[in-house]
């Protein structure tokens, strides 16, 4: 019994650190980082901000805790693809993961895209960046020439700039995803063979 007690707070120590971090993106992401308090975030869950405190102290561990939660995938990304042969199938088969991981972070991308100061600030910067260049070095081949190694960058920037460009155009986000998904396959498709236009 007491096991069974034991799971069942942890299943809600984790329910509570869930939900302190989808109520701070969503404050964060509509009122800007800077002007959401921890204060804002316990009455929005209507809990104390000691219980607060219990999970997180600052807001910047929130956004830490978000950020490395929610791009964990990426990193199992990255790898995954140092493991494969780098072959053409190989880097459409990244693009393609990498297209559904960010579609599934979405409102992190959004806060990081409208909070870019911050961003800097906050460890979470050098962490994207971190994580960018490991996408972009399992998707170059560092033989390549700077035209195609471009193209792969630029590959990998379609996809996030993609993800706000789109935003506000009339359509089904699916649809925009797999639009945006098809540009940064060509790209990379483009730098694999080679190929040029006269």
């Amino acid at each position: 019994m007491g096991g069974t007690m034991d799971g069942t707070k942890q299943r809600r120590r984790g329910d509570t650190r869930q939900r302190i971090q989808d109520v701070a993106l969503e404050l964060f992401a509509k009122q800007g980082y800077e002007k959401t308090s921890l204060r804002e975030i316990a009455e929005r869950l209507d809990v104390t901000k000691a219980a607060l405190y219990y999970h997180f102290k600052t807001k910047e561990e929130i956004i830490v805790s978000l950020f490395e939660d929610l791009t964990k995938p990426i990193e199992d990304l990255i790898g995954w693809g140092e493991r494969q042969p780098q072959t053409l199938e190989t880097k459409q088969e990244i693009i393609r993961r990498y297209s559904q991981t960010l579609s599934e972070v979405a409102p992190l991308f959004q806060f990081m895209q409208e909070n870019q100061a911050t961003v800097r600030e906050l460890s979470i910067g050098e962490m994207f960046r971190h994580r960018t260049m490991g996408m972009r070095d399992i998707i170059i081949d560092p033989d390549a020439d700077l035209v195609d190694q471009t193209r792969c960058i630029s590959a990998l920037f379609t996809m996030h700039a993609g993800m706000f460009v789109l935003r506000d155009v009339e359509g089904d986000p699916e649809d925009k995803r797999r639009a945006i998904l098809e540009v940064a396959i060509d790209l990379v498709t483009q730098a694999h063979t080679g190929s040029r236009k006269a």
